[in-house]
């Protein structure tokens, strides 16, 4: 069993012309959910980081679990007005549309470094949103781990070739 059998392709979702690849199925096979985070937790082990950033919602999911197994913070990066002030405010472009992404203003992570997880890298607006608001924030930007990367979105252009490494268990 390869955990990639799980993922599942949906077509036109949240808009028509987009391939949106659902990840939430691998986290419900035991040993597939296992294969990934195995899988990422060897990524970025070498990285030697001290905290895990990840944007709602299916980057927590992935970030919980790696940043136990690193014994690191979590720091969960949110969509605009689901924290309470004070609060760091960073505005992104997704494939689909425009967000904004919130993370709670503190000085736990200044010197520390950071990898920013997420499912998924598209067109890299969202993790990019992370990268600048874990800078904000003091940390620096140790790498950034997919399960998935979408190459033809060039995700991984918007990050810059001054940025961290970028990881991905599978590019397509």
């Amino acid at each position: 069993m390869v955990w990639t059998e799980y993922v599942r392709e949906i077509p036109d979702f949240p808009q028509p012309g987009v391939l949106f690849r659902d990840v939430l199925p691998v986290m419900a096979v035991p040993e597939a959910w296992k294969q990934v985070v195995d899988g990422l937790e060897g990524l970025i082990r070498p990285l030697k980081v001290e905290a895990v950033m990840a944007p709602e919602a299916r980057g927590f999911l992935l970030a919980g679990p790696l940043a136990d197994r690193f014994g690191a913070r979590l720091v969960p990066v949110r969509k605009a007005g689901k924290l309470p002030d004070p609060v760091f405010r960073e505005s992104y472009t997704l494939e689909y549309g425009e967000n904004q992404l919130e993370v709670e203003v503190t000085d736990r992570l200044s010197g520390r470094r950071v990898v920013i997880v997420d499912d998924v890298l598209a067109t890299g607006g969202t993790v990019r949103a992370c990268a600048e608001l874990a800078q904000r924030l003091g940390a620096k930007v140790a790498g950034f781990a997919f399960l998935i990367e979408l190459n033809a979105l060039n995700g991984r252009d918007r990050l810059g070739p001054d940025h961290a490494p970028v990881l991905s268990l599978i590019s397509l």
